[in-house]
C-alpha cells in the first residue's frame, strides 16, 4: 500500500548523508601522484565518487577492471582512503535537523551503502550522529549490492518496518532501483554526486530534492494525502 504512514527513512551515505568527495578525491589523487602523474581538480572527481573506488580509478587512470595492474591501484586507492577516512567528510548540512525531527515524529533512520564495512562502520562512528541509525547495511553485508533489492530488504527486516512503510533517499541511479525494486518510496538527492550526463528524472524515483530538510516537507506531504479521505 503506498499510502501507508513512514516508519523508515533509510538513506544512500556518500553523497546523501555525508559529503565524502573531498577524502575520496585526495586519496585518488594520492595515487596520481605515486604514479608520477598531474591530478586531476576536485569538479572532474566529485561526480565520480558515487561510483566507488572502481569508478575513480577508471576516471584517474582511463583504465577498465579488468586490465593488468587495476586491483593494485584501487587497493592502494582504499588504503589511502582507509587512513584518512573523515579529514574533510562532513554531514550535508539539514541532516542534522532531519534525524532530529524524525526522532521527535518516532519515524526511525538507517543507512544502506555500496561502501564495504571496514570502511563504513569507522566513518559512521567518526561523524557521531546524536540519533544512531536503527540499522546499517553495507555493501558486504548482504551477498548482492544496489541496484539489487537485498540490501533494501535486509534494512527493512533489521529496522521491523514494511517496504511499503519506508522511504529511501539517493543520489544515484541504482539507489533508485534498488529502492524501487524493493517496495519502498524513493528521493533523489540532487544535492549529491551526479554527472552532467546523468538525468535523475528518467530514474523513477517518487520525488526529487534540492537540499536535505526537503525531505521532512515530502514526509509531511505524504502525510498530507493520507488523511484527505
Amino acid at each position: 500500500m503506498r499510502n501507508q504512514k513512514i516508519r523508515t527513512v533509510l538513506f544512500d551515505l556518500d553523497g546523501t548523508l555525508a559529503d565524502t568527495a573531498p577524502d575520496l578525491a585526495a586519496a585518488l589523487n594520492a595515487v596520481i601522484t605515486e604514479e608520477g602523474r598531474p591530478t586531476l581538480p576536485f569538479a572532474a572527481i566529485r561526480p565520480l565518487v558515487s561510483h566507488g573506488s572502481t569508478g575513480l580509478i577508471r576516471l584517474g587512470f582511463g583504465m577498465h577492471p579488468t586490465d593488468a595492474g587495476f586491483d593494485v591501484l584501487r587497493e592502494r586507492l582504499l588504503a589511502h582512503y582507509a587512513a584518512n577516512l573523515c579529514r574533510e567528510t562532513r554531514i550535508f548540512p539539514g541532516i542534522v535537523e532531519v534525524l532530529a525531527t524524525l526522532a521527535t515524529r518516532d519515524i526511525a533512520w538507517g543507512i544502506v551503502t555500496n561502501k564495504p564495512a571496514f570502511l563504513t562502520d569507522p566513518l559512521i562512528a567518526q561523524l557521531q550522529f546524536d540519533h544512531p541509525p536503527v540499522c546499517v547495511v553495507s555493501g558486504d553485508t548482504v551477498a548482492n549490492r544496489k541496484p539489487h533489492p537485498q540490501q533494501m530488504l535486509h534494512a527493512c527486516a533489521i529496522a521491523r518496518t514494511e517496504p511499503s512503510q519506508s522511504l529511501y533517499v539517493g543520489d544515484a541511479e541504482r539507489d533508485i532501483r534498488a529502492g524501487r525494486d524493493a517496495g519502498m518510496r524513493t528521493l533523489v538527492a540532487l544535492f549529491g554526486y551526479i554527472g552532467k550526463n546523468e538525468d535523475p528524472a528518467q530514474w523513477g524515483a517518487d520525488g526529487m530534492i534540492a537540499a536535505p530538510l526537503e525531505i521532512l516537507d515530502w514526509v509531511d506531504a505524504t502525510e498530507d494525502k493520507r488523511n484527505v479521505h
